[in-house]
């Protein structure tokens, strides 16, 4: 099969620090390629990828301070794919709704995975406009905004198998990925931290737009004797880090899509202390992979309970439902079943004009 796969261009393919929709794509497409599929990336260009790379613009746009419109490259990049665009059986889109104009009018069979939340009043209008458009969510829950556009289906997050290892021993701290931002709340997970008198290790990135939130909220925080602020990590640094806590503490505010975090922990064998939010009840099973709380007072207790989880159940669960393998099948199915839907489509434009 030939697919092109749209990556946003925030970010490199796979992303050196943060950035988990570059990471899937990353994924994805190394997985596309090893099952003998023709894979396009479309990409920043200090993307590495065994796919065939195509890209706007040199770097990604997130280390480029003189960028002052990401959103111009986008259009070029879109520009590019429709260049391509008969080359390839079907085009996998993970740039939120840019392409929608351009992809109605296509020939070519196209497939959009949503990566961010969508319970925002500005979106309702371009998805009352664009429900034709067929779309992928990352979890059940991130559709209940929106549940009459053209979902095909749900497909989870995958990691290759070999990218984190086993942790057995139970390690000595807790830790927090993620950005220090309102919806995150590492407020929460300190607090935690400090309830069970135990260090907590967070390994945060602060966007320019959480500044303020940061300096007012977090700030102040880091100064507790158990608190460790060890600043942004990537990829190759999660496995020691994740690995070596004695659970991954993911206390969110909002409606999470999806939180990958929580299966790079599953994937260490570190269980998860998770907020009741978004898709964390699809992603954890409470009392198996974690602890799933609704309250400080709940999460103590779950701190309590952590020496009952198994590790090597926790790694055995996410080789089951979140390897990059199955996730690459499932896209698979959903890209063979539009291929054969746009043929149906054409025989039966044929057959009507004879």
């Amino acid at each position: 099969m030939r697919i092109a796969q749209v990556s946003p261009l925030f970010e490199s393919v796979p992303p050196k620090l943060y950035g988990g929709t570059e990471r899937i794509v990353s994924y994805l497409t190394e997985e596309l390629v090893r099952m003998g599929h023709d894979v396009t990336l479309f990409a920043s260009g200090d993307s590495v990828t065994s796919a065939k790379l195509i890209s706007p613009w040199c770097c990604a746009l997130r280390l480029q301070p003189d960028c002052k419109d990401q959103t111009v490259h986008h259009f070029t990049m879109l520009e590019m794919v429709q260049k391509e665009i008969e080359n390839f059986d079907i085009v996998h889109y993970h740039i939120d709704y840019l392409h929608y104009p351009l992809s109605r009018r296509s020939k070519v069979p196209h497939i959009t995975t949503l990566h961010g939340r969508l319970d925002m009043p500005d979106l309702i209008p371009i998805y009352k406009e664009f429900t034709d458009i067929p779309l992928v969510s990352i979890s059940n829950s991130q559709r209940k905004p929106l549940p009459d556009v053209n979902w095909q289906k749900t497909v989870y997050h995958g990691l290759t198998e070999d990218l984190y290892k086993l942790k057995d021993a139970e390690g000595e701290y807790l830790a927090f990925v993620g950005r220090f931002s309102p919806e995150k709340r590492a407020d929460r997970a300190i607090e935690l931290a400090k309830e069970v008198n135990i260090p907590i290790k967070l390994a945060a990135k602060i966007e320019t737009l959480d500044l303020e939130y940061y300096e007012t909220n977090i700030k102040e925080m880091l100064n507790h004797p158990l608190v460790d602020y060890v600043g942004e990590i990537g990829e190759k640094d999660k496995n020691e880090f994740l690995g070596n806590a004695k659970a991954l503490v993911f206390l969110i505010d909002w409606p999470e899509p999806f939180g990958l975090v929580m299966i790079e922990a599953m994937a260490c064998g570190t269980p998860v202390i998770a907020w009741n939010k978004g898709s964390v009840p699809e992603i954890i099973e409470h009392g198996v992979t974690g602890y799933i709380v609704n309250s400080i007072e709940e999460a103590t207790e779950a701190v309590k309970n952590l020496p009952k989880l198994n590790r090597k159940k926790i790694r055995e669960t996410f080789e089951k439902r979140f390897s990059a393998n199955r996730m690459a099948q499932d896209y698979v199915e959903v890209y063979e079943e539009l291929i054969k839907v746009k043929k149906l489509s054409d025989f039966d434009l044929l057959y009507k004009e004879y």
